[in-house]
């Protein structure tokens, strides 16, 4: 029984990260257009972003301004009024140009699992580039593709950067989200549908 239980976790992170990696980019260049950009939540001090959700938010502004996506959707945990990533997310990228109407704001993103799943449920989306540290990101990749979107990654920490206190938090949480896969369990809130093709005039989900 030792043995199984590390054999397990090996296995279930081998299953997410070969099945997201053909989908996985460090280059914008190479990186396909995309209706949506999705950034899953991450920590926030004091209505102020931490460095690892900065990464995320400045990748997909990027890409916003080079024209690779339309509309951004942020998701994070809403704790109470004074702990909400996704609302800090929001303020981040319209105090640095995107237009209020091109974001879209999940306050319900309490996991990478909730974040898609919601993703396709609430907001119909289809097709995004999923914006994360490369550590993260083959858990989000996995994660968007088994919910149903058209999903590709953006590696949003520089090459080569090593996360190492992030090591063994995703080797677990990989091997979640290989259970809750192959459980099928959905996210913890749902909602009325919300769809981004709503936001804007320039946003098609289907173009």
């Amino acid at each position: 029984m030792l043995l199984v239980i590390p054999a397990v976790v090996v296995g279930a992170n081998l299953w997410v990260f070969s099945s997201a990696r053909p989908y996985m980019y460090a280059d914008s260049g190479k990186l396909p257009a995309r209706p949506i950009a999705i950034v899953p939540g991450n920590q926030v001090d004091n209505g102020v972003p931490s460095m690892g959700l900065r990464q995320r938010l400045a990748a997909a502004l990027s890409l916003y301004k080079a024209g690779k996506v339309r509309a951004i959707l942020v998701s994070g945990k809403r704790r109470d009024a004074s702990y909400d990533e996704a609302t800090v997310m929001f303020r981040w990228l319209v105090d640095n140009g995107v237009r209020q109407a091109d974001i879209a704001v999940d306050p319900a993103g309490y996991r990478t699992l909730d974040t898609m799943q919601r993703a396709v449920r609430v907001f119909g989306v289809k097709e995004a580039i999923v914006c994360s540290q490369g550590v993260h990101l083959a858990r989000a990749v996995f994660l968007a593709r088994r919910a149903g979107i058209d999903a590709v990654g953006f590696i949003t920490d520089p090459p080569r950067s090593v996360h190492v206190m992030a090591i063994p938090h995703e080797t677990l949480g990989s091997a979640l989200a290989a259970l809750d896969t192959v459980l099928g369990r959905g996210p913890r809130v749902l909602g009325p549908p919300q769809p981004m093709a709503e936001l804007g005039t320039a946003i098609a989900l289907n173009p």
